[in-house]
Order: structure tokens, then C-alpha cells, then sequence
């Protein structure tokens, strides 16, 4: 029996990020500049859906931002340090009872 030599140029990533790891890629790529409200700063990444955990499972930002309550931030620290609780809830919580129904389903 032969094994298949490992595949070259794999574009799965060394690892995965989550929380505000891999919101960060957006802001770099983002028009936006701070101060900015919650409403621009949606604008301008697109709402990008944030992985919580390793496992891929991920929030709007719009809606990780309205868990904040804070309408405007002064700069990009402010924002993700703002945002690291409330993902990091959704991380220890698994993402809520929806997130738990969806995960034993089998589709």
C-alpha cells in the first residue's frame, strides 16, 4: 500500500483565528478611522461574521458590537478591547442555545 505524499501549496492555514484575532485582518483592510461609530464601522468592514472559537463557530459583528453598548470608539484599541469580552462570552457559552441546537444536528 502506497500513502499519497502530502500535497504542496495546501491553502489551509497553520492555525485558525478567532476572537479579536481575526477581526484585526478586516481593520487593516478597512477605510476607517477613528473616532468612528458602531454604525460606520459595520459600514466600512461589512459585517463580517468573527470566529469565537477554534471550532469555526462565529457572531455578526453588528451583533457582538450591540452586546458592547457603546456607540462610538476613539481608536481601534478602544474597539478590540471592547469587543474581547463579549467574545470571549460567546467562546465559554459555546454561542447560546441556537448555536447548541444547530451543533446536534446532523446537517
Amino acid at each position: 500500500m502506497a500513502v499519497r505524499p502530502p500535497q504542496q501549496g495546501d491553502d489551509e492555514p497553520d492555525s485558525l483565528e478567532f476572537g479579536i484575532a481575526a477581526l484585526t485582518p478586516y481593520l487593516s483592510e478597512a477605510n476607517l478611522t477613528f473616532p468612528a461609530t458602531t454604525d460606520e464601522i459595520v459600514r466600512a468592514l461589512g459585517d463580517p461574521a468573527i470566529p469565537y472559537d477554534a471550532n469555526g463557530n462565529a457572531v455578526a459583528l453588528s451583533e457582538a458590537l450591540a452586546a458592547v453598548n457603546r456607540s462610538q470608539f476613539d481608536t481601534q484599541r478602544e474597539l478590540l478591547d471592547a469587543l474581547h469580552p463579549v467574545l470571549e462570552e460567546y467562546r465559554e457559552s459555546g454561542g447560546g442555545l441556537f448555536s447548541q441546537l444547530r451543533a446536534l444536528l446532523p446537517f
